[in-house]
């Protein structure tokens, strides 16, 4: 089959199937697969598809027809100026979280090589990230599950200018026993957050991604409570808690930092002008 009939055949599959983007993902699957990004397809979209790549783009795009995300079949996903490797198991990098990596940047420009953590990492796309704006950052990415932390691994070998470490831990049980010291200039999270009531009603796709990185709790602030509570006193005075939260959170999520005694608490909008992350300073 020439390449502009399947991509043609693979928009109209995923939009059968529910996706609601069906031709970014199928213009996706066809950069991956077939060698063809969407100029390259209006050039050449003629010629005949090796037999080999159509059976590998068919079966990915019965998989994303299958609500598998688009972002696991690809195995890496663009992240400011990154590419991370991603997979089942891990959290999948949203445009969202640059907002939070972008403001912490502009709180740390003034510092000379800042040292944080990035709790609850992932693939590492908050770390990293604020590596790839701040160069002389330090950054400790903790993360607790094994499988996530096998693709932190692999994205800090991927970027080894910056200097990122791993610390397998669980962010709920405090730093006890990691080896981390205090008098730290940030803390930036991007924790789960969705209530646990509002868990069944998430895209299937998102459904896929581990419930781990998910599930924030009876109302969707476990998370934020235990840093403020645990991992705040490693910060030094004048250094900034920076976290993601979800759209309806920011007031409530606000209260909890100036009730920890955090100072300049800011709630910052995403692009789309809903509240995303708040940060505040220790006094």
């Amino acid at each position: 089959m020439i390449c502009r009939e399947l991509y043609l055949s693979a928009k109209a599959r995923l939009a059968e199937a529910g996706v609601d983007s069906p031709g970014f993902d199928a213009a996706q699957l066809a950069a991956r697969f077939l060698g063809l990004d969407r100029p390259a397809l209006a050039l050449r979209g003629e010629e005949e598809a090796p037999a080999l790549a159509e059976r590998a783009f068919l079966q990915a795009v019965e998989e994303r027809a299958a609500r598998r995300p688009l972002q696991y079949i690809l195995g890496e996903w663009p992240f400011l100026s990154l590419t991370l490797r991603l997979g089942e198991g891990v959290l999948v990098p949203r445009e969202d979280t640059a907002v939070l990596v972008e403001a912490l940047a502009r709180r740390l420009e003034r510092i000379g090589r800042p040292r944080g953590l990035d709790l609850c990492a992932g693939t590492g796309a908050v770390g990293l990230g604020l590596c790839s704006l701040v160069p002389d950052a330090r950054v400790a990415c903790v993360e607790l599950d094994s499988r996530a932390m096998e693709y932190l691994w692999a994205n800090t070998v991927r970027y080894p200018q910056y200097a990122v470490s791993l610390v397998q831990g669980d962010v709920l049980f405090g730093p006890q026993n990691l080896g981390l010291a205090g008098e730290l200039d940030f803390i930036a999270s991007n924790p789960p957050y969705i209530a646990e009531d509002e868990l069944p009603a998430l895209q299937p796709e998102v459904l896929r991604e581990p419930i781990l990185a998910l599930d924030g709790g009876p109302d969707g602030l476990v998370f934020y409570r235990a840093i403020l509570e645990k991992w705040l006193p490693l910060l030094r005075r004048g250094g900034v808690l920076a976290v993601e939260i979800g759209d309806t959170q920011g007031p409530a999520v606000k209260e909890l930092f100036r009730s920890a005694g955090l100072g300049e608490v800011q709630v910052l909008q995403d692009w789309a002008g809903l509240d995303r992350v708040v940060m505040g300073e220790r006094e």
